[in-house]
């Protein structure tokens, strides 16, 4: 029997790496082993880690992006035209010291015919096989929508570099699908952007989210009927900090009203990202969908209070109707390889908190 996705208990993807994976991955890096010793490795290290969301209660199960260094930067930095480098000044995270390393434009952006993702989405299926539904998760065409990332003399303008960059997704999306992807998920960093830099005389905030629905209508518009596709949005994580602030009100008519995401998985963990009341666009979207409210923090081990959770459900369903909503923790264990500041038997205990209040909310999905 099909199932509605996202589920009422869903996760956003990203997982803790284990310390065999940190150890081959720093082996690799140092020339210790080989290329095929570390995927052999990474094999091995998410067959552990698809069990243990199994045995978590989980159904939606992900690689844990247990092959990136980052979320989003390794998928991009694999695109035609677009390479990695080291930065001057690293991402500004609260009371953190981050990584130095980023994505800029070197040449014509467009759809790699052999990025490795597509058979890392292919060996993640093969493993998890008929034992769940497997999601795969890349960054948003919008996280490519930074100056210091496409004005580097390529392109004549934003716009010219924004549309091929949607062809770019379009082929990006066809290609999972071919692979056989059902359930992608879609990042993105760039709406919180856009909340936090609201009101700023510096800041050009009507072009960008214009640019910014734009990408996703034209990525979506083609979209194959019987694959489902849900956006995350986000406002940083890093090592358990964050990079932006801001509530969802100033994007809410066109984030939630006029693209056509088959889910929305929102930060709502603390008061940075406001209220619930910008979800009422969300009613007037004709392409119905649900909003996954992100109120289990995969920051910080400390549980949530069962009944203070269930009281915010029922408050976002007076916008929202129940059926709609679902649950997940704000983002993911682990966005970059460092990852966020818990042990992996406290990451899990947060998976099955989220299973537990889902089926209490919703019932078994």
């Amino acid at each position: 029997m099909s199932k509605t996705l996202p589920l009422h208990a869903d996760t956003v993807g990203s997982y803790l790496r284990t310390a065999a994976l940190k150890q081959a991955r720093a082996d690799f890096a140092a020339g210790k082993i080989s290329r095929d010793a570390l995927t052999q490795i990474e094999d091995q290290e998410i067959a552990k880690l698809v069990q243990d969301q199994l045995d978590a209660g989980i159904q939606v199960i992900t690689d844990g992006e247990f092959r990136r260094s980052w979320w989003h930067i390794d998928f991009l930095e694999n695109l035609n035209g677009i390479e990695g480098f080291i930065p001057e000044q690293a991402y500004a995270f609260k009371n953190t010291e981050v990584r130095k390393y980023n994505t800029r434009c070197c040449g014509k952006v467009s759809w790699n015919e052999n990025h490795p993702f597509i058979q890392h989405y292919q060996s993640l299926a093969k493993i998890v096989g008929n034992r769940g539904i497997v999601k795969y998760t890349i960054p948003s065409p919008n996280q490519l929508m930074y100056p210091f990332i496409w004005d580097t003399g390529v392109y004549a303008s934003k716009q010219a570099f924004a549309e091929d960059v949607r062809q770019t997704y379009k082929d990006a999306i066809r290609a999972f699908y071919n692979a056989g992807c059902r359930y992608l998920q879609i990042d993105d960093v760039y709406w919180g952007t856009l909340c936090n830099n609201y009101g700023k005389a510096d800041f050009d905030f009507e072009g960008s989210k214009k640019i910014a629905l734009e990408n996703i209508q034209a990525i979506l518009a083609d979209k194959p009927a019987d694959m489902t596709i849900t956006t995350h949005v986000c406002r940083g994580n890093y090592k358990s900090s964050y990079l932006l602030s801001g509530a969802y009100d100033p994007v809410a008519p066109e984030l939630f009203g006029q693209t056509a995401y088959d889910g929305y998985f929102l930060e709502y963990d603390t008061d940075r990202a406001g209220g619930f009341e910008p979800l009422k666009y969300f009613n007037d979207n004709p392409h119905k969908g649900r909003i996954v409210l992100g109120l289990i923090t995969s920051k910080f081990p400390e549980l949530e209070d069962k009944a203070a959770v269930k009281a915010r459900i029922a408050e976002a369903a007076k916008i929202v109707p129940l059926e709609q909503l679902a649950l997940s923790p704000q983002c993911g264990f682990a966005s970059t390889e460092e990852g966020n500041i818990m042990t992996e038997a406290q990451q899990w205990a947060k998976v099955k908190l989220v299973e537990e209040i889902a089926a209490e909310v919703w019932g078994e999905d």
